[in-house]
């Protein structure tokens, strides 16, 4: 599998079905994607003890990290083979703060894809729809 051949779906897809290995920050921060599709994406997280503050909450980068790698993930997935793409701008509100040991789903949403630039947002949710954090994006599309 050459994935310099493949496209973003195409990569994404074969790193959820494990034929290729994931991005090795999902060890720190734990991140299993669920759904992958052009254009949405989610994912499975967890913030455990590695992830807290000095006083004992989930520290902001966890749902930063978390919602980088959605927003990137859903620009990923509809980009052509060869092509990359890197965050420039990361917009972040948080609602409320993370809970520890419970699973939560990110999700991402492509807004807009032209030759240069992408925008794309993010939530990370509860099971019932609550939204613990929102996220905007936008990536610089990189052509070889």
């Amino acid at each position: 599998m050459n994935i310099k051949e493949m496209t973003g779906l195409e990569i994404l897809k074969a790193m959820m079905q494990g034929q290729i290995p994931p991005a090795s920050i999902s060890e720190i921060i734990p991140m299993q994607p669920k759904k992958i599709e052009q254009g949405n994406v989610e994912f499975v997280v967890k913030a455990d003890q590695r992830h807290l503050n000095p006083l004992g909450g989930v520290h902001g980068g966890f749902a930063a990290t978390v919602l980088d790698t959605v927003t990137g993930c859903v620009v990923h997935s509809a980009l052509e083979a060869g092509i990359g793409y890197g965050t420039i701008d990361l917009n972040i509100k948080m609602c409320r703060p993370i809970p520890k040991n419970q699973d939560l789903t990110a999700i991402g949403h492509l807004i807009n894809i032209s030759k240069n630039l992408a925008i794309s947002e993010g939530r990370i949710m509860d099971s019932n729809g609550k939204i613990y954090a929102h996220a905007t994006a936008t990536c610089m599309i990189i052509r070889a």
